[in-house]
């Protein structure tokens, strides 16, 4: 269960650390001051979307911690799954923190984590329903997501898409291969064509790069010979003059007649420079040996560099493309040539996987049925409960073609009124209804849920008098069993709570600020009677406040 929530530069709240307690905490104040906002900061340290809006004007970023205590196996096993684990005592620590910039950084246990993971982690650990949630209700796409996640199909469907997924790709390919005989006779004309042009060109990588340097060798050519020319002679000399060879030379015998007089000049080291001038005198001169520049060869690598640039405009951008392009060519050019021998293939794998396809979808689909029956009467026993006795909730199910979801198309129906017939539940509902029915839905599922903690943001929308009275005791009845988190307006509700935490906006030097504190029983009385009175609290409104506290109790206590 969520045991601590830290909130810190969070829209209106500059600083929180809110307690929860087993049971039923309900959180009641005034219109907009900040409720909204603290189901915001839950939502964001559970890993959902969230945005820089949500960091208080002036700040630069915002922070949330979130304490959970007695996690569940699930949980564990999920974390382990993650490479995370919880602290000895079985606590685990979730924290977000959202700059004003936009950036997000999420922890699990002090350690650093993705939204992802976070997201993926909090799973088992809250689920939140709003006031949007019944707007859900008018979807009838969503129904048969509340019976999956009743009948807990996820692996069956699960199974079921990967054989839809191969399937549909089987049919992609089928297509691709029905052409009619004369489309298919020109495209194996154009892929001949093409790879033919490629093959006949007998390209190899770098091959390019290899001819542009002999080209900018041959285009230099004439420049090339006259360096070489100056520096050959500049080593080896000419009828002119003499060399450095030959200077060289002349140096070391000057050198062998001072040797006994100045022993540190020794001629070695001028040999060695004598053999490395040599050697390189020797490469000038092979260099020279070439003679003038092949036409012929000239001719041949700029006929090539052209061949290149004209399968480059055709068929890539390089010589690595140009091959890859042939190489798919070749792969198409013999698909089509086997056409008919592969068509037979995957019209048989067709075959069988349609075959698998439906029997995955008939045990889908009857799972859901089966799902369904059990769903639809327990929904109507909740709303029996909730002052709605008359309600029949039904699921209306219908076959449909093999889709992503698999055959069955679901849609809630109800009849409102004796004697009439039930129709789809977003043409008949009212709002307060629609708030009952879906506290009723939300109850059956979390029955077979493992979660620990639900929270409902306003589910009791649209409900007054006898109907919220019965709310609230719903509500009670669940927290039986685990954690509830309550937002609400009414006292009917509030009057039922374990904790009961007020939020409070106050205005100081011109900004707002918005603190949460848990009420003592004597204090809920007055939270109570404002609710019900207003502004103006009467002892007649105090005494009602107090009498709806002792009702909740006798309800609690069976009386």
């Amino acid at each position: 269960m969520l045991s601590q929530l830290y909130i810190q530069n969070v829209a209106v709240i500059e600083k929180a650390q809110v307690s929860f307690e087993k049971g039923l905490n309900v959180f009641t104040g005034e219109t907009g001051a900040g409720k909204s906002i603290v189901i915001d900061a839950i939502n964001a340290v559970l890993g959902n979307r969230t945005s820089r809006d949500l960091v208080r004007t002036g700040a630069s970023k915002a922070l949330v911690t979130a304490l959970f205590e007695q996690i569940s196996d699930e949980t564990k096993e999920r974390l382990l799954s993650l490479g995370f684990e919880p602290e000895e005592d079985g606590t685990l620590l979730l924290s977000r923190e959202i700059s004003v910039d936009g950036k997000s950084s999420c922890k699990i246990g002090g350690r650093p984590a993705t939204v992802s993971i976070l997201r993926e982690t909090a799973q088992s650990l809250i689920n939140i329903h709003g006031q949007h949630d019944n707007q859900l209700l008018l979807s009838p796409q969503q129904h048969l997501e509340y019976i999956d996640q009743f009948g807990k199909t996820g692996a069956l469907l699960k199974e079921y898409r990967v054989e839809y997924a191969y399937f549909t790709e089987i049919q992609q390919k089928l297509r691709a291969l029905a052409m009619d005989e004369r489309e298919k006779a020109q495209r194996l004309d154009l892929l001949s064509y093409q790879v033919n042009e490629i093959s006949a060109a007998a390209l190899h990588v770098g091959e390019e790069e290899e001819l542009q340097a002999a080209k900018k060798k041959m285009d230099n050519h004439a420049k090339i010979l006259q360096s070489l020319h100056a520096a050959h002679d500049l080593l080896a000399g000419t009828e002119e003059s003499d060399g450095i060879l030959s200077l060289l030379d002349q140096t070391i015998q000057q050198m062998d007649g001072l040797a006994d007089f100045y022993p540190q000049l020794g001629t070695d080291r001028a040999m060695d420079i004598r053999y490395e001038l040599d050697e390189i005198c020797e490469t000038l001169r092979d260099a020279l040996s070439e003679g003038e520049m092949d036409p012929e060869e000239q001719n041949r690598v700029e006929e090539r560099l052209d061949l290149i640039f004209r399968l480059k405009r055709k068929y890539g951008q390089t010589v690595e493309e140009i091959l890859a392009f042939e190489e798919q060519a070749r792969q198409e050019l013999d698909s089509i040539t086997r056409s008919e021998e592969l068509e037979a293939k995957l019209q048989q794998e067709q075959e069988r996987s349609n075959r698998r396809l439906l029997e995955l979808a008939q045990r889908l689909s009857q799972t859901r049925r089966e799902a369904a029956a059990r769903f639809q009467q327990q929904v109507c026993e909740e709303l029996a409960f909730l002052d709605m006795p008359d309600v029949k909730f039904l699921v209306h199910a219908q076959t449909a073609d093999p889709n992503e979801t698999g055959i069955d198309r679901m849609e809630f129906y109800i009849s409102t009124n004796p004697g009439e017939p039930p129709k789809p539940i977003g043409k008949i509902a009212s709002g307060g209804e629609l708030s009952r029915i879906m506290l009723s839905l939300k109850n059956v599922i979390a029955e077979g849920d493992r979660v620990g903690t639900l929270i409902f943001d306003e589910v009791d929308a649209g409900v007054s008098g006898r109907a919220a009275q019965k709310v609230g005791r719903k509500l009670k009845q669940a927290s039986l069993g685990r954690q509830i988190i309550c937002v609400t307006h009414l006292a009917q509700v509030a009057a039922f709570a374990d904790t009961h935490l007020f939020i409070q906006k106050s205005v100081k030097a011109g900004r707002t600020f918005t603190t949460i504190s848990a009420l003592s029983q004597e204090e809920r009385v007055y939270e109570l009677a404002r609710i019900m009175g207003g502004e103006e609290i009467s002892s007649t409104v105090l005494a009602g406040a107090r009498e709806l506290m002792l009702q909740a109790k006798d309800n609690e206590n069976g009386r």
